[in-house]
């Protein structure tokens, strides 16, 4: 499986009023995290243009177990699950000190040829040559 790890310090501004990371920004934090995966593969988002294709995303999941702190640093493991049909990417938050879980979450993204707007119903060429073929 192709995984990377990012390393992430929670920011004053990513506070909510109870003190701890607003949910909202957990969002940012995997897209960053994403965004240096699909850059160690080889096809980030200006590549994936550049082949013809928008990956818009389609779902995505939470599940929050321990809060993030100011201050606090983390690493977003990221990792690549599926790549037939869709773009399926799984992450883990953890505490980069104790390496305690902090947040587990999963992003889908689609194929979209950007010339029609159409949905492809399989992973195009120009990924899979990226990865070889995980199922």
């Amino acid at each position: 499986m192709t995984s990377t790890e990012t390393t992430i310090t929670a920011q004053f501004y990513d506070l909510d009023p109870m003190g701890v990371v607003w949910h909202g920004n957990y969002a940012r934090y995997l897209e960053q995290a994403r965004c240096q995966l699909l850059d160690s593969i080889g096809y980030n988002y200006q590549e994936m243009q550049a082949s013809g294709y928008l990956w818009p995303i389609v779902d995505m999941q939470m599940k929050f177990i321990r809060p993030i702190r100011f201050a606090q640093e983390f690493v977003v493991i990221t990792t690549i699950l599926e790549t037939a049909n869709r773009l399926k990417i799984g992450y883990i938050i953890q505490d980069r000190a104790s390496g305690e879980v902090l947040t587990k979450a999963q992003t889908i993204q689609v194929a979209v040829a950007a010339a029609t707007g159409e949905l492809c119903l399989e992973s195009p060429k120009a990924l899979t040559d990226k990865l070889g073929k995980i199922p």
